[in-house]
């Protein structure tokens, strides 16, 4: 089925809102982790601070691509510019996918070694990784539900970022826990299915976004074609040929009418059943259609 559709406006107006939220949080959670850090002589918790004020910069990444793909149809580019946000979506699975092989890399590095860290990170360090649980757990779930609202590529890529952390302060929380029982290698293995989930992340943003890219077929032409047929007029459907552009959906279309029928019935036809698709599929951006005679 089609997706609900936002007005232009609306939909950089939500996305720059949350795209703004998910900025402060993370400027406050890396202030407080690297205060922490430094207070407690934890390098790992001034790593993860360091970590979220990169999350700073990927999200500035999502309000351009969402301020590039709002612009209207020009002459360079007449058929929008909504695959910029697409752009924007593949830039940050890389990220996460970086990100995600970072933390896997490193945990089969540490377990091969058998030298695992033994520092005491203390109960600070220890309250502030769970409260970036919380915190990241909750932006996933905030941001992901108006990343469905609006259709969004970037903002969900964007709340895989905030799920990946989430995971990756669960797997520095479990490490911690099991220095405190005497198994440090917890740690790393915690760190290395954390890396599968994130992996499978970035690939399904990648997968999707390409998909936007390459003008794959929507998956509602079986609706369409029944919202045509219900068109007394229309004997049969020749062609139907659809392609996802961005978060919108281009379609050309082909039908038989009565070879009697005049021009002026024809045109009406079409118009009819280009409107009425229009209404149905809102994000059906635009529709060719062509009347073939019987």
């Amino acid at each position: 089925m089609s997706k609900n559709v936002v007005s232009v406006e609306e939909f950089q107006r939500i996305a720059n809102r949350v795209s703004v939220i998910t900025i402060i949080e993370n400027l406050i959670l890396t202030i407080l982790k690297l205060l922490v850090g430094l207070y407690s002589h934890s390098t790992a918790v001034v790593s993860d601070a360091i970590h979220s004020a990169s999350d700073v910069f990927s999200t500035i990444i999502v309000m351009i691509g969402v301020k590039l793909s709002s612009k209207e149809s020009d002459k360079d580019h007449p058929y929008g510019h909504e695959r910029f946000e697409c752009i924007a979506a593949l830039i940050l699975s890389l990220i996460l996918f970086g990100t995600g092989l970072k933390i896997g890399v490193s945990a089969i590095q540490t377990i091969l070694s058998g030298i695992y860290a033994t520092t005491d990170i203390g109960f600070s360090a220890l309250i502030i990784t769970i409260i970036s649980i919380i915190t990241k757990e909750l932006m996933y779930w905030y941001t992901r539900h108006y990343a469905i609202k609006i259709d969004s590529n970037a903002l969900m890529a964007d709340a895989w970022h905030h799920r990946s952390d989430s995971l990756s302060s669960i797997g520095a929380l479990i490490g911690v826990i099991g220095c405190m029982l005497g198994y440090p290698i917890m740690d790393s293995l915690a760190s290395l299915v954390i890396f599968f989930f994130i992996a499978k992340a970035a690939y399904d943003i990648f997968k999707d976004a390409v998909d936007k890219l390459t003008d794959k077929s929507c998956d509602f032409e079986a609706e369409i074609c029944e919202c045509i047929l219900e068109n007394s007029s229309v004997i049969a459907i020749d062609l139907l040929q659809s392609r996802v552009f961005g978060n919108r959906v281009y379609l050309d279309l082909e039908i038989q009418l009565d070879g009697n029928c005049t021009l002026h019935e024809a045109h009406y036809v079409a118009q009819s059943i280009h409107d009425t698709i229009e209404l149905q599929f809102p994000n059906v951006k635009h529709i060719m259609v062509h009347t073939n005679p019987n």
